[in-house]
């Protein structure tokens, strides 16, 4: 059971640190002003939040597998104890 619960404990914190990530990314990417043609560093701290964007939706997504398979260790510890 230590496992499982080590297992669901990282998976949560892998979850809300990806869904913290995405949530910074998207408020900074609506904050930010339209770049201006010639204006590279508008561009490019747009193209930033838009890779924040994705990782924290890749870390997200990690930590919803590592729920994922904790749920089905604990399934089948389960069974194999009853």
């Amino acid at each position: 059971m230590q496992i499982t619960n080590n297992l669901l404990g990282a998976g949560l914190s892998a979850y809300q640190g990806g869904q913290q990530r995405v949530e910074q990314a998207a408020s900074s990417i609506a904050s930010a002003n339209a770049p201006v043609l010639g204006n590279s560093q508008a561009v490019t701290e747009i193209t930033e939040q838009l890779i924040q964007l994705k990782v924290g939706e890749h870390s997200a997504k990690a930590g919803a597998r590592m729920i994922q398979s904790a749920d089905e260790v604990l399934g089948t510890l389960i069974d194999t104890q009853a």
